[in-house]
């Protein structure tokens, strides 16, 4: 499946079905943890039915992988878990639509994917469909 406004459906299908929302909830902005109150089980359920109906592979890992850039804990977050101007940048970079300036010094690194939207996570199912057909 290598059509973006498939692939949204997809996303957005799986997510209301797998959180009991209707698919008019599940909008582009909203924050997959907070404004849709998911909870990390519901994010491997949301995956899972992405997988079955896209044939595109999302792993937990790949979400934290796509975050954090390859830039090593270390890097990315202080000795506190506070994330670094460093860390930031990349996530400005993968989650555009965050206030780097308001999160600077404050956002801990358990609180990164309570940052993530829907959005975020339809750009980065269709990358991966990209991926896959470009190595095929």
């Amino acid at each position: 499946m290598t059509n973006n406004a498939s692939l949204d459906a997809v996303v957005q299908n799986s997510i209301a079905e797998a959180l009991g929302l209707d698919i008019d909830e599940v909008v582009p902005d909203a924050t997959l943890l907070g404004d849709l109150d998911a909870e990390s089980i519901d994010l491997l359920d949301i995956l899972f039915r992405i997988e079955r109906a896209s044939g595109v592979k999302v792993k937990m890992a790949d979400l934290t992988e796509v975050i954090q850039g390859g830039i090593s804990d270390e890097d990315f977050a202080d000795e506190d878990d506070v994330i670094t101007a460093v860390g930031l940048a990349q996530l400005k970079k993968v989650l555009p639509q965050i206030d780097t300036d308001a999160l600077a010094g404050k956002l801990v690194a358990d609180e990164v994917l309570t940052l993530f939207t829907v959005q975020n996570l339809t750009d980065m199912v269709a990358e991966r469909a990209d991926s896959t057909l470009a190595a095929a």
